[in-house]
């Protein structure tokens, strides 16, 4: 993907490691885990901006929503950095609610491309704004957690935060 060079960014901890932020003046535009994604964009020509108000209000909402305090996250996002059917994929991802899980087939249906599922599966992988855009939350037709660009340990550490076994 492409990403603006207008964007700012800062890292920020988690208890599943730390955490690549980065917003633009419409709202937050990317949260990687640092380590581990693989599509995670190297942001040495965005201005490193910790004190930015969008970042900051990322880093206090993933604090909450790990403490067990928040259960929707209340950000603006820019999610314009994909193609079309990404971002179609990515809006309906934020309609799944917090401690709920669903198919990848469903969600092509939710999408309306019912056939698309190897597509939805890998527009979800390439989802920019991990945990606040619930991709974690997509499993498998037969229950089994199936890839998580974070690592499946993160998958299954944030599915358990929302009290999923």
């Amino acid at each position: 993907m492409k990403y603006s060079d207008s964007l700012v960014c800062s890292r920020t901890d988690s208890p599943l490691g730390p955490l690549l932020l980065a917003a633009s003046e419409a709202g937050l535009a990317g949260a990687w885990f640092v380590e581990r994604q693989r599509d995670t964009p190297d942001p040495a020509r965005w201005a490193q901006a910790p004190g930015h108000p969008m970042l900051q209000q990322a880093t206090t909402e993933l604090a909450e929503y790990f403490s067990g305090r928040r259960q929707h996250f209340d950000l603006p996002l820019d999610l314009t950095h994909g193609t079309a059917f990404q971002q179609a994929v990515w809006q309906a991802l934020l309609g799944i609610g917090f401690g709920q899980t669903i198919h990848y087939g469903e969600l092509a249906r939710r999408i309306g491309r019912p056939k698309a599922v190897r597509a939805v599966g890998a527009a979800v992988g390439r989802n920019p704004v991990s945990i606040i855009v619930p991709c974690h939350r997509v499993i498998g037709a037969n229950g089994s957690l199936t890839g998580y660009a974070g690592g499946l340990d993160r998958k299954m550490a944030l599915l358990r935060v929302e009290g999923i076994a």
